[in-house]
């Protein structure tokens, strides 16, 4: 069990190439930490730091009470799960998982025991005497996993161990890691591009965009109150829809204008917002905050009608694309009852009850 705790980290490759900047973020014992973002965001070489498998430039690394610096990765207490699963081809599924107590000269009675154990764990037993080319992604992804098991580090690394699997397999095995972290009660850092495997595995999510750490927090307060319009648009799906407009003021009534879409402001962004009259905002909505249920029984949703361009059914929701006047499209989620067509002009409500402004130039949520 170990807290890690990197402090203002930097990474800057030859050529000047800044890959992570000035980092802090401190993950506590026993939690599962995911490192989110799209790709080249920083999150991989931000993990491979943590395992020492890339020197950081400044700052400091600490797990546990020691600072690793310049602590060999075999050193270092912990495990890794590799995106290629990284298995040697030649050696059975427990070899591979004995291997690395075997180079710790651990007993013989006592190797066995650990690989049984995590065998069990991840219900690989009757495939333990399989090469890998034997095996499916998925149960060789398991043997990833056990491997990290038997060696009980004090960390947990994972660098997007899920991509090579298929969309049920993935879904699955998130699950499974999901458990295992509870069963194992251990510090686990996970990267990933795919912002739903980060909202449903992380006690806390940093997302990392351009090297530098975007906002950490729980799920779904990153959700409902992203720092900035990255975080707002990255986090969701569909993601949010985003208008940018100017704040106008008419006899003490504030509002947005969009072309021809004017949103009332009322209360607290009047506040929130008078210093930005005539300026430019972006303005981001949710699509359940856009012809939902809720948002048509919102006493104070205002509605907004367009072009239908192209409709979604996805079951329990349809999400609908909507022309709203310009190129940019507006992305909606309405009654799946409702009947539809593309090409027909509908109005749906927009509630502003959880509703986002951001700055333009600095993208900083300003409500």
């Amino acid at each position: 069990m170990a807290r890690v705790y990197l402090e203002h980290v930097n990474k800057i490759f030859d050529g000047g190439v800044k890959a992570v900047q000035d980092l802090t973020l401190e993950i506590q014992d026993q939690e599962f930490m995911v490192l989110v973002g799209p790709s080249g965001c920083g999150k991989s070489t931000t993990l491979r730091m943590i395992a020492g498998l890339e020197e950081i430039s400044s700052g400091t690394i600490t797990i546990g009470d020691r600072v690793v610096n310049n602590v060999l990765p075999k050193d270092r207490d912990i495990a890794m799960v590799f995106q290629n699963y990284a298995l040697y081809p030649h050696m059975t599924a427990y070899e591979n998982m004995a291997f690395g107590l075997k180079l710790r000269k651990l007993p013989k009675a006592e190797i066995d025991q650990r690989v049984r154990e995590a065998a069990a764990i991840l219900d690989i037993e009757p495939y333990l005497d399989r090469r890998p080319k034997a095996l499916s992604g998925g149960q060789r992804q398991r043997v990833a996993l056990g491997r990290a098991i038997v060696r009980k580090p004090a960390v947990f690394l994972f660098d997007e161990p899920l991509s090579n699997l298929d969309a049920k397999m993935r879904v699955q095995m998130r699950t499974e890691i999901a458990k295992l972290h509870r069963r194992l009660n251990t510090t686990m850092i996970y990267v990933t591009h795919d912002q739903i495997e980060a909202m449903t595995m992380g006690d806390r999510i940093c997302v990392m965009e351009g090297g530098r750490e975007q906002q950490t927090d729980r799920p779904l307060e990153l959700y409902d109150n992203p720092a900035n319009s990255f975080v707002a648009g990255f986090i969701g799906t569909p993601p949010t829809n985003f208008f940018r407009g100017k704040i106008e003021c008419d006899s003490d009534v504030f509002s947005f204008v969009h072309h021809s879409l004017r949103l009332p402001l009322k209360g607290n962004w009047q506040d929130a917002l008078s210093s930005h009259v005539g300026k430019e905002v972006l303005f981001g909505v949710r699509p359940e905050n856009l012809g939902s249920e809720a948002a048509e029984h919102d006493s104070e949703a205002v509605h907004l009608t367009a072009r239908v361009e192209l409709l979604e059914p996805m079951g329990a929701t349809t999400y609908v694309y909507m022309n709203t006047g310009d190129p940019e499209l507006c992305i909606g989620l309405c009654n799946p009852y409702r009947k539809l067509q593309a090409g027909e002009e509908a109005t749906f409500a927009l509630s502003l009850k959880k509703a986002h402004f951001f700055d333009v130039e600095s993208g900083v949520r300003l409500a």
